[in-house]
């Protein structure tokens, strides 16, 4: 069978070995099966539910759906380290590496930010997604672990109150100016605004760091504000013209906000981690 594939079957009675029955259809190992359970590529559907499977003595019932996802270059695809920078209980922050992944898909879940923070925190805890950041960029990520928690800190975002900034390589020498340089250019027909000042700038490599505040968080921002001016990102093979080998030179260095269960000031920095 080839990869990728999926495979959807209909349970027509109580059942207490969904992997027998994934065997059957693929022809995979029950260690193979249970594996790719473990990595988020199962799903159940059970009523109007469908969640990932993952412990392989479910009972399952009638009219229940088992779903298998099957991409065998996710499923070989082993997650970087992500340093914790403050368990707070109720949420914790992470400072995420380049190249994993915020949230999994249908594919699977175990490079993902949420997934590493469910199975390195103690005592373990579910992990609900409150904001993104790209797969290619590194810093500081929230990860929430009650649904009344992820809503909480998810409105932060949505109101604008949480103070957020990115230490970012660019190509070129950036202009410094007596305040923040201010690039309101809409993306996607929405509002886009980022405040950028230069910290260092490289006369041999010709490369200036600098220090970025958004405002909003519009779907790869900085990279195309930064782009737009003439100033790509040092390793962005999307918007620039990134050199062999080099990465994404973007890192979400700060966040700050008044948390929603003490009402005190949090400031978290990736220099912390």
């Amino acid at each position: 069978m080839e990869s990728p594939f999926e495979c959807h079957i209909d349970v027509t009675a109580y059942q207490r070995a969904p992997v027998d029955l994934l065997c059957t259809e693929t022809g995979f190992t029950r260690t193979r099966i249970k594996q790719v359970m473990q990595k988020g590529a199962v799903w159940l559907t059970h009523g109007k539910h469908t969640q990932r499977l993952r412990r392989a003595s479910k009972v399952l019932s009638p009219g229940d759906q088992l779903h298998l996802y099957y991409d065998e270059k996710v499923m070989n695809q082993e997650p970087s380290a992500a340093e914790l920078v403050a368990d707070e209980q109720g949420y914790s922050v992470w400072n995420k590496p380049a190249g994993m992944l915020s949230h999994g898909s249908k594919w699977g879940d175990h490079c993902s930010i949420t997934r590493w923070a469910e199975q390195h925190l103690q005592p373990e805890r579910t992990a609900f997604l409150v904001h993104r950041l790209d797969r290619a960029a590194a810093g500081l990520i929230l990860v929430a672990h009650t649904k009344k928690m992820a809503a909480a800190l998810a409105e932060l975002f949505h109101e604008r109150a949480v103070e957020k900034r990115y230490q970012v390589l660019v190509e070129g020498k950036f202009p410094t100016k007596p305040k923040s340089y201010l690039i309101d250019q809409e993306l996607d027909g929405r509002a886009a605004i980022s405040r950028i000042n230069r910290l260092e700038f490289d006369p041999e490599a010709g490369r200036s760091l600098l220090d970025v505040v958004i405002e909003t968080g519009r779907k790869h921002q900085i990279r195309r504000h930064l782009a737009a001016i003439g100033f790509p990102v040092v390793g962005d093979r999307l918007y620039g013209k990134a050199q062999s080998g080099e990465d994404l030179w973007l890192k979400a260095s700060y966040l700050s906000f008044i948390s929603p269960v003490s009402g005190e000031k949090k400031v978290y920095s990736s220099h912390n981690a």
